[in-house]
């Protein structure tokens, strides 16, 4: 079952490669957000009702709803465009991002670590740079936001890869990286949308002390 979690996440950064809107975007990061639950539920064996608690905080209540309700609140406080405009063809990112996903495959096979789960680290290591390449594709500094959000979940697939248990420590490490990431990020995209319309990041050249 965890694998099919995880073949579907996978699938998601195909889908999230060749998204138009921004409202798809926003939607695949909340669908995200709860197949992170199912498969760190389903992982995580000798889990306590405390860490069950903080991992449902954290990926249903703050990867699934929060930060993608905040997002959509940042693009319609700024009057944002909802397309994504990328810089490159959808079929164009659709075989990167399947090459990205190959890659690893193959960067797996080379690795022979009887305590990693190679399944997590594949879908991890894909998602981090599914996240890198969204960010460095993306007209707009909103979309920029939504890739680090993925690089985010990937990173917390990587934390499940090296092993059976997530102690809280490293929950709330992650969670409060997120939420400072976005807030900060938030604030920023608000700044410049009162100067900048369309919140393009072609027009921050054009900036001035």
């Amino acid at each position: 079952m965890i694998d099919v979690l995880l073949i579907i996440f996978a699938s998601s950064l195909l889908y999230v490669s060749i998204a138009n809107r921004l409202l798809t975007y926003i939607k695949i990061l909340s669908f995200q957000g709860v197949l992170l639950f199912g498969v760190a539920f389903l992982e995580l064996n000798e889990m306590s009702t405390i860490n069950l608690v903080f991992i449902l905080l954290e990926t249903i209540i703050f990867k699934a709803i929060a930060v993608p309700m905040f997002i959509n609140y940042v693009i319609k406080r700024n009057n944002i465009t909802r397309e994504a405009e990328p810089f490159l063809p959808n079929f164009i990112s659709l075989i990167i991002v399947t090459l990205i996903i190959i890659s690893t495959i193959i960067l797996s096979t080379s690795i022979s670590d009887p305590y990693l789960n190679k399944t997590f680290f594949i879908v991890a290591l894909a998602t981090i740079f599914s996240g890198l390449y969204i960010i460095a594709t993306r007209k707009k500094v909103i979309t920029h936001v939504m890739g680090y959000m993925i690089i985010e979940n990937g990173v917390f697939i990587l934390s499940l890869a090296v092993g059976n248990e997530m102690p809280m420590l490293v929950n709330l490490g992650i969670m409060l990286d997120i939420f400072a990431s976005v807030l900060i990020l938030g604030i920023f995209v608000n700044k410049i949308g009162d100067i900048l319309k369309g919140v393009d990041v072609n027009q921050l050249r054009h900036l001035r002390d």
